[in-house]
């Protein structure tokens, strides 16, 4: 092997396997049936581009606590956190946790922002496109796509080397195995389906780290928190932390600690701003889900580290010389720590072969929640930024699906090579977490600008990012050379050159971005942005004599051509006003308006507003109120020391309720819903037509979207016959037969949708006909 990893063998490598393909083909099973069933009763269609990419916007809060905690939980908060804190000691968690949520915490801030600017974006990059035209889009591409590849290729580097330390099964056989199911249920569940199995990961994986942040602590051979404690002292002297106060493991004074929280901030930083998946997930929330939903998140993913690894960081010091410990009487070595083998050592130690086959399912849930999300992100990069941009601009919802799955796939094998040529050129998860922040940071702060700063002008967006990575990488290559001598693996993955670099990379891009764009100042309209629309509704286009056509395959198209004429000779479509039927696209500035109504709007700047305070609490508290006073000559005493790990483990339950309960509770109406399995079609309507474009009327889709679908159905031919799964499609005079046949009366069509035309009669159904409409979106349960 490359990497000067060699591990232990502590389960079978037929376990191993068997563990790994049983688990990658579970998942898989769970996600067909999951996707057949939102499609059956839910009308949740994967099919289509806006349920593959953003979930038809319409994602609440529990499950995208879910989701974004998944996305987040990383193996390096469990596996490398107990590392970090047994080479560094107990200050490693606390930075560790602070290094987590306050960058989940400023993107709900700027994901409100965009649904304010941007309301029907898909992808941050097309948000790029928009302002800054093809060379600033292809320069942040790059960035994305290369920030995405070092994150995904770091975790299945990981989980190949875990895999291999403690079975022995080769880490080519893991890079494969691992991203295999991924690839399967994500490309046929799209970003719905990865919410799905992300509280299925999170779920398993919580379960998991409770029991063993519990069954460490308890065992006889550490002796509960007065146990441990006892133990760290009386081994102080053989656990002595050049950097730390007298050398202690119990004391936040660790300039190596610190050097490394800030690291990992830089980095973190990068891997969510510069992801487009944590973009897409804010896209794919509801209007009112966002904000709570991505800080419940950061609130519970601050346990996860803190609690773990300081229990297993610790008793790993306590316990490594000892004859129980599988390294015994060996020590272990700077490679083996870096490589995350202190977690895995320990289980074994404590809990034996059962531990580690469940510290394998935890590696396996930890590795493919963050994955599949990296696969989304890239599928929808290639599919929106690159095929349909570029290669093929009249892409249909269905080709641009079509491309979406083929990228899942080129992904994941793409990134099982990379996996497989970073193990042999001797990488490990420690060095990719000091070369993240210094390739991922210079695009953070132009990208902000994009959404915050109208004057950023397009030659700043461009030149800003490439001048900062090259500042990033000369500091950081500089310093390694400067303070070691050379420049390799060993001295590159230091803590203060990386810290350096990531310094340059994060700050010069906004120096370089501001004194560019002042030298020649201009100033974006944001009214720019409101120029997006939905993939499914920028095909509808008008063609002669105002006809509004749905987008569909050319197939399709070719069997309705025939039908056209007669039909719109005997039931023509009336011409909506301009305003409703021109697209975004070719409206001038001034006739453009946002699809969100204003109580909406008031909303979204309410939740903006909370959003910001929240994210300057959480950093005031996690960098500077909690740990600096404690940054002083001092050692944890026992009482200290056992109020600080309790309320860790407590954190741990915390997080499970926030985002494995609370999800349950939140969603127990379409639970409901798809229990009971209601057919597809009701009272004449095609349920997964209507829900692909629909809005809720709480604003989570603008109310554009409903019209214009209702507008495209009802200059439909009405198919028969009226039998469940049939795409029945109602014509406008049908949309009265049914309300007469079903509730006795008519409804104001005109009304409703204006510039619709031909009225009906308007009585008390009306709020009828208003709540089944909410029921198709999913807002009404039990309709």
């Amino acid at each position: 092997m490359g990497a000067s990893v060699q591990g232990l063998q502590l389960v079978p490598q037929g376990d191993a396997y068997g563990l790994l393909i049983g688990l990658g083909i579970l998942f898989c099973l769970v996600i067909i049936a999951a996707v057949r069933i939102q499609k059956a009763y839910l009308a949740e269609d994967s099919g289509t581009s806006e349920m593959f990419m953003v979930a038809n916007r319409s994602v609440g809060t529990g499950l995208t606590a879910s989701a974004v905690f998944s996305s987040w939980m990383w193996i390096n908060e469990t596996v490398l956190c107990a590392a970090m804190c047994y080479r560094y000691g107990i200050a490693v968690p606390l930075w560790w946790g602070s290094g987590l949520c306050f960058q989940i915490a400023l993107m709900a801030a700027l994901g409100v922002l965009a649904k304010i600017r941007v309301p029907y974006a898909h992808t941050s990059l097309e948000i790029i496109r928009q302002r800054y035209g093809k060379i600033g889009h292809v320069v942040f591409i790059v960035m994305n796509l290369v920030n995405n590849v070092l994150g995904c290729a770091s975790m299945i580097l990981t989980g190949s080397q875990l895999v291999y330390g403690v079975s022995g099964m080769h880490f080519v056989a893991a890079c494969i195995i691992i991203p295999l199911g991924v690839v399967l249920y994500t490309a046929m569940g799209g970003l719905k389906a990865t919410f799905l199995t992300d509280f299925l990961h999170t779920f398993v994986a919580l379960i998991l780290i409770i029991y063993f942040t519990l069954s460490v602590l308890t065992h006889d051979a550490v002796g509960g928190l007065s146990g441990l404690y006892e133990k760290l002292k009386a081994t102080a002297g053989d656990n002595f932390i050049p950097g730390n106060y007298k050398g202690s493991l119990l004391t936040m004074k660790s300039r190596d600690a610190i050097i490394w929280g800030l690291d990992l901030k830089f980095g973190n930083l990068a891997l969510v701003v510069m992801d487009t998946a944590f973009w897409q997930k804010s896209f794919a929330t509801e209007v009112s889900a966002t904000v709570p939903g991505y800080n419940l998140a950061a609130l519970a993913i601050f346990g996860i580290p803190w609690g773990l690894g300081t229990v297993i960081g610790l008793t790993a010091r306590a316990l490594h010389n000892t004859p129980i410990f599988p390294t015994f009487p060996g020590d272990l070595t700077a490679a083996d720590v870096s490589a995350g083998f202190v977690m895995p050592y320990t289980i074994k130690a404590l809990i034996g072969d059962k531990g580690v086959m469940a510290f394998l399912v935890l590696v396996f849930m930890a590795l493919t929640s963050t994955v599949s999300s990296s696969m989304i992100a890239v599928s929808s990069i290639l599919s929106f930024d690159v095929y349909k941009t570029y290669i093929n601009p009249k892409a249909t919802d269905k080709t641009i699906v079509k491309a979406s799955h083929l990228a899942v796939i080129i992904h994941g094998v793409f990134m099982s090579g990379i996996a497989i040529a970073l193990n042999y050129g001797g990488a490990n998860l420690t060095w990719l977490g000091y070369l993240r922040p210094v390739v991922s940071c210079p695009g953070i702060i132009p990208l902000a600008l994009t959404l915050g700063w109208s004057r950023q002008t397009r030659l700043a967006a461009i030149v800003a990012p490439i001048l900062g990575f090259v500042t990033g990488l000369a500091i950081w290559l500089g310093t390694a050379y400067h303070f070691y001598g050379s420049v390799t693996i060993e001295t590159t993955q230091e803590p203060l050159p990386s810290l350096y670099g990531a310094i340059g990379s994060f700050f010069s891009p906004a120096l370089y971005s501001v004194v560019i764009s002042l030298c020649k100042p201009s100033k974006f309209d944001w009214r720019e942005f409101l120029r997006f629309e939905l993939a499914d509704e920028a095909m509808l286009h008008r063609e002669d004599g105002g006809e509004l056509t749905s987008p569909s395959s050319s197939s399709d198209d070719e069997k309705r051509a025939t039908e056209g004429a007669s039909r719109q000779a005997s039931n023509p479509v009336k011409r909506p006003p301009r305003g409703n039927v021109t697209t975004p696209s070719v409206l001038s500035l001034e006739d453009v308006q946002h699809p969100f109504d204003e109580k909406t709007l008031q909303s979204l700047r309410r939740w903006l507003r909370i959003a910001w305070i929240f994210w300057v609490v959480i950093v005031l508290i996690t960098f500077v109120v909690w740990p600096m006073p404690l940054y002083r000559n001092y050692i944890f005493t026992k009482s200290f020391f056992s109020g600080w790990t309790t309320v860790a483990i407590f954190w741990q339950f915390f997080a499970f309720a926030a985002v494995v309960v609370y999800p349950v509770w939140d969603g127990r109406h379409a639970i409901a819903k798809g229990g009971r399995g209601p057919p597809n079609v009701i009272y004449g309507y095609d349920l997964q037509t209507i829900h692909r474009d629909q809005a809720n009327t709480d604003g989570s889709t603008p109310n554009r979207s409903l019209a214009t679908t209702f507008r495209r159905l009802l200059g439909e031919k009405k198919t028969t016959p009226l039998a469940w799964k049939d795409p029945v499609i109602v014509n406008r005079m049908g949309v009265s037969q049914e309300m007469e046949t079903n509730w006795g009366g008519g409804i104001d069509t005109d009304a409703l949708f204006p510039g619709c035309g031909e009225e009906v009669e308007d009585d008390s159904t009306m709020a009828d006909f208003r709540r089944f409409v909410e029921w198709v979106a999913g807002g009404v349960p039990g309709w």
